[in-house]
């Protein structure tokens, strides 16, 4: 039964390391500051912790470029620091799921070190070499994500070698069984000290088209979008055998019981829902990222919701994300009053959650100014860094909002002071306030953590501005009414049914009995519950 399996019924909290809380006074975050804070997230109500990569890395693109996955980078702690962690975070009942980093490493890992010895040696199959285009170019059309050629020519040996990033970044070759041996030994190694999952990157990456083909151009490219949508990448990503790939990660993950596999993958539904493999025996949780890019009005939201349920495959689990480490975060994309109602929507759809750091004290966009760019991307390409979304997270209203004794690493908002935990905790009007309430009704409600789904008719005149769903589980029936408008509404409740409000974005309605109709201010959201005894 789902309500058994932790990652169904549970919650995913993201942590950026870098950003959550340092310790040792670098202005960087580091491993003990996750334990140190993680009372906080106990606190919450949160069910595991996601925590991005902290692997041994030179930092071209903040540790998603490894150097040795089996060793914490000096700037996060220590392997015995890991350990604490884990040790600590299992003692609060909370659940650690690793990022996993299998489809690129740094050029300086011993790997690709040894691939580019020589184009006799061991490793050279290791990644993916190809010979220059007949005129000397790159061998095809393929673009780099972060901006320019994915190809780069490596001048001793006269080949070019691919990098879906960076330059910095070169592609491992998942076609090559050696490596996948070796990179199920990394699973192996971080499950053996007791890591509950991983969150795999790019997971759509892993697998190239064999002959390696051009990729078409896109149509509906635009010159201020991201160079990569130039061509549509139907041959350097989502290729079919990727999911045998996914499947062999599975099993390793199975060889420990009920861990949890994460894929990350920006795909239409209809080819994200395939991640889920034959017979669910791919990805547990394929990310659902179209919260992102779906417009913020009630009837598009209404309709991928809709669409998503519908594409499922039988026994496949949902999931919903609002925003992560590389998109801005949904209060800067809709606005204070509306995160409010977003923070309502991810953790009453069905399906597992997973929250953003920060995302619970309303954290919008941070600019940053031009001599404190971090991100390479950004240096890359103009106007497309994520900086923004990475800010340190906000403890108190002491220096450097109690992140760290020395400048951060990015700056803080400007509101910090009052934007920060302890400022918002025992504040029944906070947003942090409303996000533990959500999760406590996870916990209290089985219709909302692991019930089923359904959409509820509306006017059209309403259907614009509401969406309404229902959850359920056994006898129990729990209505969610979300107002995605500047005005207030009269939403008709016709079916005659006593509900009780469990909680509003608004403080101060839980417990008003309603019956036949139910007025929603505006950027309101309600959770009520059938009143089985009127």
């Amino acid at each position: 039964m789902p309500e058994t399996i932790w990652w169904k019924s549970g919650t995913v909290y993201q942590v950026y390391p870098r950003s959550f809380q340092d310790t040792n006074g670098d202005g960087v975050g580091d491993l003990p500051g996750i334990t140190a804070r993680l009372d906080h997230l106990a606190w919450l109500g949160v069910d595991a912790v996601w925590i991005s990569p902290f692997y041994r890395s030179p930092m071209a693109d903040f540790g998603y470029d490894v150097a040795d996955y089996c060793a914490v980078d000096p700037l996060f702690g220590t392997l015995d620091d890991f350990d604490a962690l884990i040790a600590e975070a299992h003692r609060r009942k909370l659940r650690v799921i690793l990022d996993f980093v299998p489809n690129h490493t740094s050029i300086e890992h011993p790997w690709f070190v040894e691939s580019r010895a020589s184009r006799d040696s061991e490793k050279r199959d290791w990644y993916i070499w190809r010979d220059p285009a007949p005129d000397g170019g790159p061998p095809n059309n393929w673009l780099s994500n972060f901006g320019g050629p994915a190809w780069t020519r490596d001048e001793a040996s006269g080949q070019y070698y691919y990098h879906a990033f960076l330059s910095r970044q070169p592609d491992l070759n998942w076609r090559n069984p050696d490596v996948r041996a070796a990179m199920h030994d990394v699973l192996r190694f971080w499950l053996e000290r007791g890591v509950d999952g991983f969150r795999v990157d790019v997971i759509w990456h892993l697998i190239k088209d064999e002959g390696f083909r051009d990729n078409p151009e896109n149509p509906d490219f635009a010159p201020h979008r991201p160079g990569i949508e130039r061509f549509s990448q139907v041959y350097s990503c989502d290729r079919p055998e990727v999911i045998e790939v996914i499947g062999g990660m599975r099993a390793v993950l199975r060889e420990y019981g009920e861990r949890v596999l994460i894929g990350e993958i920006y795909l239409p539904i209809e080819r994200l829902v395939a991640y889920y493999g034959p017979d669910l025996s791919a990805a547990d949780l394929p990310f659902n990222f179209q919260l992102l890019e779906t417009p913020w009005r009630a009837d598009a939201v209404a309709g991928l919701v809709a669409e998503y349920e519908a594409a499922l495959p039988e026994g496949g689990w949902p999931n919903w994300v609002l925003g992560n480490h590389d998109r801005p975060r949904i209060a800067a994309r809709v606005g204070e009053a509306q995160a409010r109602v977003a923070a309502m929507l991810l953790l009453t759809l069905r399906g597992t959650p997973t929250l953003y750091y920060g995302d619970e004290i309303g954290i919008g966009d941070v600019p940053i100014p031009a001599d404190r760019v971090q991100d390479p991307w950004e240096r890359n390409e103009p106007g497309h860094g994520r900086d923004p979304v990475r800010t340190p997270m906000q403890w108190d209203d002491g220096p450097n909002a109690g992140f760290s004794r020395a400048e951060p690493w990015l700056p803080l908002t400007v509101d910090h002071e009052r934007r920060n935990v302890d400022a918002l905790r025992d504040d029944a009007r906070s947003i942090l306030t409303l996000y533990r309430r959500l999760l406590s009704l996870r916990r209290d409600h089985p219709a909302l953590s692991v019930g089923g789904w359904r959409g509820l008719p509306l006017d059209p005149a309403l259907a614009a501005d509401i969406f309404a769903y229902e959850r359920f589980q056994g006898d129990e029936i729990v209505r969610i009414l979300l107002n995605f408008g500047r005005t207030g509404w009269s939403v008709p409740l016709p079916d005659g049914q006593a509900w009780n409000v469990l909680l509003s974005t608004r403080p101060g309605r839980a417990g008003e009995a309603v019956r036949g109709a139910l007025t929603l201010g505006s950027d309101e959201g309600m959770v009520l519950r059938a009143d089985p005894s009127r």
